[in-house]
């Protein structure tokens, strides 16, 4: 099969997401400027950047995350564990702006260190950021955020002979259309310069 995007696919549901799998969750926690604190996964999200650390995310739509990120310049990154999956998928609910998706959906909330922000109090890790840029992207309200991480936090039981174990928490990652999936079990490769 092929289609170009501009035609369409013809089948019963997109397949651009379930092409692009698996893919980590950014559980994207904000405060607006009134006060209110927010929480939405967006599954366009990765790392950018080492040397300062650098995460991007991307959002359909101008949504309440954007929006405070905008007006205050800070987020934060938390990442999604298996055993979290239940609360995460209460935090997909289009709630009213002056809904504190913290209460909504029970997650725990902590205040962040370096920035104005709270961050998922059990979360494996949380990454502390300053937005560096809101860009609009092509398309009909598609904007991508970039951050620079100031702050990182490890949950301790993640923390094996130095390093974060993954298998520890399980990450969920998102597959296509309602599809999840969670790392059970990893494989190293050496490069052939190692």
């Amino acid at each position: 099969m092929f289609y170009r995007p501009e035609d369409g696919h013809g089948l019963p549901h997109n397949p651009f997401n379930a092409i692009i799998t698996p893919r980590p969750i950014g559980w994207i926690s904000t405060r607006g400027p009134q006060g209110v604190d927010n929480l939405a996964p967006y599954s366009f999200f990765n790392g950018i950047a080492y040397t300062p650390p650098q995460v991007m995310f991307a959002s359909t739509g101008w949504k309440d995350s954007v929006r405070n990120i905008s007006e205050t310049g800070v987020f934060c990154v938390n990442i999604v564990e298996y055993a979290a999956r239940d609360v995460m998928n209460i935090t997909t609910t289009h709630f009213d702006a002056g809904v504190d998706e913290f209460e909504a959906s029970g997650a725990p909330k902590v205040q962040c260190q370096t920035i104005d922000c709270p961050r998922v109090g059990n979360a494996p890790a949380s990454l502390e950021c300053r937005e560096t840029q809101v860009i609009e992207l092509k398309g009909r309200d598609n904007y991508l955020i970039l951050g620079e991480v100031t702050g990182i936090h490890l949950r301790d039981d993640c923390l094996v002979d130095g390093r974060f174990d993954i298998l520890r928490y399980q990450p969920l990652a998102r597959l296509g259309y309602r599809d999840y999936t969670h790392v059970t079990e990893l494989f190293s490769l050496k490069r052939p310069d190692d």
